[in-house]
């Protein structure tokens, strides 16, 4: 392995984040890279898990076949066993890691341009895997050559990957599509009115996933653009962005549809559109699959992040649950879930989690509660979130800015000193008084500064988010500012 200082092949640092390997292929992620975190992976976690055996999928993007198989081919290094379920949405490889119950691997970079490329990693039944519970121990073995016998150095004849002849780990090829169709619809009936319903899988994991599990339901189904498709050649597979919502908000006028669904590359993340073709929001989805879960479990326990609405925990209360806050991010949630035995999860960002799903997320069982909640009534689906939806909301704000710890601090100072507000430091800095609320925290995931703002009213809410923003980025400072 060679260690780059430009941010090149072998630049650990640039392509281990805090949740899961990504970065631009071949440019910072290969496949000899690949096979390295393959046989990482199968030293620090597949041993330790007492399994002898790992489960892998891969998107449609052109590089993921090379970089599941060399992948693949690292972990057969260290002598385990691999499933290959070839072509698959997120979901999908986390019920494959759930059902067989095995370690996992899924080679995506979610909703990020075509030219990247990636990895998310989980433990047997689709346990989440972030930096502090494993990807950091994992890319430590790689940067000190801690890795299997199995295998030949870089550069030495063999199969390509610099595996030698020294018998490995088995493969085999699975097709789990059939039984994680069977087994979503175990989780949510959908009966009653037939629908008509837009879906855009924006040419990600969407495409072979929705004909599967909506496909056999009481359903006029309109597909939107579910050729697989990894350079993306109608719009980004990433909904959260309004401009990516344009052609399915169309279509649903167009055909006049009951709502619309959109899927994001790896088809972890659902957004839905009204009949009006008005974007649904995530918290309304979050709280509407809450009253759902409570009816027939009272009294449980569902997660809900710093950057959900304020009615999600409100909804939560009224259903007779118990609200569960937590800072952004999917691991973290999916732990918090597992201690406290939630029976739902949800994040403002479109990610839906099910104690019934492993503790996983899972877009296309979230798709199924809201079509189930429209089938079983005659409201529409703007009348049906209406209730969950009464405050004015900024949206994600991103702000790109030179120092985060002296923004954080500058937004602390202005705010630290006020008798009308409370200060929570759970993730970044979220600030609170009667009619709003805003949080300020860095990402995880890219160099920026994130603002979400929450109010009564929309004036209420635009003027707190200009003052936070006049904080943030004062006249002079670089930045850039984009909703997503």
């Amino acid at each position: 392995m060679t260690f780059c200082e430009d941010g090149g092949v072998g630049d650990l640092g640039a392509i281990f984040k805090a949740y899961d390997v990504r970065g631009l292929v071949p440019g910072q992620l290969d496949e000899a890279t690949a096979r390295d975190i393959g046989a990482a992976f199968c030293a620090e976690v597949v041993g330790a898990s007492g399994e002898s055996a790992v489960v892998v999928g891969h998107d449609m993007r052109a590089s993921s076949p090379g970089l599941a198989t060399a992948f693949a081919a690292g972990c057969r290094d260290g002598g385990a066993d691999v499933v290959m379920i070839g072509l698959a949405s997120t979901d999908l490889l986390y019920f494959a890691s759930g059902s067989l119950g095995l370690p996992g691997a899924m080679v995506t970079a979610s909703h990020n341009p075509a030219g990247y490329n990636g990895l998310k990693l989980c433990r047997p039944g689709a346990a989440a895997i972030s930096e502090t519970t494993g990807l950091g121990a994992i890319r430590s073995r790689i940067e000190t050559g801690d890795l299997p016998s199995h295998r030949s150095p870089a550069g030495q004849q063999g199969d390509g990957l610099g595996t030698n002849t020294t018998p490995g780990g088995g493969l085999k090829n699975s097709d789990q599509l059939a039984a994680y169709a069977a087994y979503l619809h175990e989780l949510v009936a959908v009966t009653g009115h037939r629908l008509r319903v837009v879906v855009d899988a924006g040419n990600g994991m969407a495409g072979l996933t929705a004909p599967a599990v909506l496909g056999p339901l009481d359903l006029d189904l309109i597909p939107l653009f579910f050729e697989l498709d990894g350079t993306f050649p109608h719009h980004e597979a990433n909904p959260l962005d309004a401009a990516n919502l344009v052609d399915l908000q169309a279509a649903v006028r167009l055909h006049q549809a009951d709502l619309g669904l959109a899927f994001d590359g790896d088809a972890d993340r659902c957004f839905a559109v009204d009949e009006r073709g008005t974007a649904v929001s995530p918290s309304a989805l979050a709280a509407l699959i809450a009253v759902r879960t409570l009816a027939g479990e009272p009294g449980a326990r569902i997660i809900h992040n710093v950057i959900t609405s304020r009615a999600v925990p409100e909804v939560i209360l009224r259903s007779g649950g118990v609200p569960v806050r937590t800072p952004v991010g999917h691991s973290l949630i999916k732990a918090t879930m597992a201690e406290t035995n939630a029976a739902f999860g949800g994040e403002h960002s479109g990610h839906y989690y099910f104690r019934d799903f492993w503790f996983a997320d899972s877009g296309m069982l979230a798709a199924l509660h809201l079509l189930a909640a429209r089938a079983a009534t005659d409201v529409s689906v703007s009348q049906l979130v209406a209730q969950y939806d009464p405050y004015a909301s900024s949206g994600e704000i991103n702000v790109t800015v030179v120092d985060p710890t002296a923004v954080l601090h500058q937004v602390l100072t202005a705010y630290g000193q006020r008798s009308d507000v409370t200060l929570d430091r759970l993730d970044g800095l979220t600030v609170s008084s009667d009619r709003w609320w805003f949080n300020v925290r860095s990402s995880n995931t890219e160099p920026v500064m994130r603002l979400n703002v929450e109010a009564d009213t929309e004036e209420t809410m635009a003027a707190r988010r200009d003052e936070v923003l006049a904080l943030m980025a004062p006249p002079g400072t670089p930045k850039t500012i984009a909703n997503r």
